[in-house]
């Protein structure tokens, strides 16, 4: 049997494995740290292609998309085959403005949107008012997205975890380092206790940390970490239903009460410490969207490290120099979202099939 090796136990490389394991090839999962402990875990689990994407549709667009449309069968799989569950919401969302000027903006969005399908409503101050009556009133309209939907990323990767697990993955934790020993004959790595790992294919899914792989496969990878910075406030279940985007960022009513707000970007390295700054920028922007939020602390914050490429684009694909190789990293703030149909691409690629959405836009090769 074939065996393929995902190297990065986020919810990219979780994702991968599992549908790997679904097509029936042996998979082994190598993972540094713990599964989910980085970006993905940390995540506000945005399922939300039409917010998060205002202009110039290209094929990151439609990849982000088809995962949005995908992942309700996808979600539930996983809950099948897990035996687990977790918050998958679709509750919509809306994205705000509070200038005139900016309400050409939404029309605009409209426009483009609704050739693609989109279900979409640009809503009068009154119309946003019924919708979301805990708004501030200075809102003067918003773009309302009900296809839009979010997950509890920490639970949702416990799923595929397991769900992996059950498929019979082979999850290696806690490794420390992986190195890349050889490409050819076969995949070989080496954890750094010594411990040694052979595959036909490999599957390089390591986020942020992409880069270190430069050398060893004599490729450019601008990968880099963006550190987000959240908080989360304990509220009444329902008091806000919807996921709520403005320019300044977002908010996500969770089904338990915790509303997530997001994300305070700055480039640190690796660090994911959390600042009075960072957090600060949060707070002193969500009452002026939400006006309750001003009496309120947050009871939680949190930071996870984002994996940016140098055009915003993943990479995903097969390297020409090293054909068992294929790259699955640089989501940056999309990897729950793009989970679904990643997993999709590079189970037909790895197969030998034609990707059921166009990739050359993410060729791993393009910097290089």
């Amino acid at each position: 049997m074939e065996h393929t090796i995902v190297l990065g136990g986020g919810v990219i490389g979780l994702s991968v494995a599992f549908q790997l394991a679904m097509d029936g090839k042996a998979v082994s999962v190598l993972e540094i740290n713990t599964c989910g402990g980085q970006a993905s875990g940390a995540a506000a689990g945005m399922l939300a292609p039409y917010s998060e994407i205002g202009e110039d549709p290209d094929d990151f667009f439609r990849l982000c998309l088809a995962s949005l449309r995908t992942f309700k069968e996808w979600q539930a799989l996983i809950k099948q085959e897990s035996g687990m569950t977790f918050e998958f919401t679709e509750s919509g969302s809306l994205h705000c403005v509070y200038h005139e000027a900016d309400l050409l903006s939404l029309a605009t969005r409209k426009a483009w949107q609704e050739e693609f399908g989109a279900k979409v409503d640009v809503l009068t101050p009154e119309e946003l008012k019924r919708k979301e009556p805990e708004l501030a009133e200075d809102m003067i309209g918003a773009i309302h997205y009900p296809e839009e939907a979010h997950v509890y990323a920490p639970d949702y990767v416990k799923a595929l975890q397991q769900a992996c697990r059950n498929r019979g993955v082979h999850i290696y934790e806690q490794l420390k380092h992986v190195s890349l020993v050889k490409t050819e004959p076969h995949i070989e790595l080496q954890s750094a206790s010594g411990q040694r790992f052979t595959a036909d294919q490999l599957v390089v899914a390591t986020g942020a940390w992409a880069k270190e792989l430069e050398s060893q496969l004599d490729l450019n990878l601008p990968i880099y970490p963006i550190r987000g910075q959240i908080c989360a406030y304990n509220i009444e279940p329902g008091r806000v239903r919807h996921i709520l985007y403005t320019s300044q960022g977002y908010l996500v009513p969770k089904a338990n009460g915790t509303l997530v707000n997001g994300a305070s970007e700055d480039i640190a390295g690796f660090q994911t410490e959390i600042t009075d700054k960072g957090i600060r920028r949060l707070t002193n922007w969500n009452h002026k969207i939400v006006p309750f939020l001003a009496e309120l602390t947050p009871f939680h914050k949190w930071a996870g490290l984002r994996p940016a490429t140098q055009d915003g684009y993943p990479l995903i694909g097969f390297l020409r120099n090293h054909p068992r190789v294929f790259m699955a990293c640089g989501h940056y703030r999309n990897g729950i979202l793009l989970s679904a149909i990643t997993a999709k691409v590079a189970s037909a690629q790895l197969a030998g099939q034609e990707p059921p959405v166009p990739i050359a836009l993410f060729d791993p090769e393009r910097f290089s």
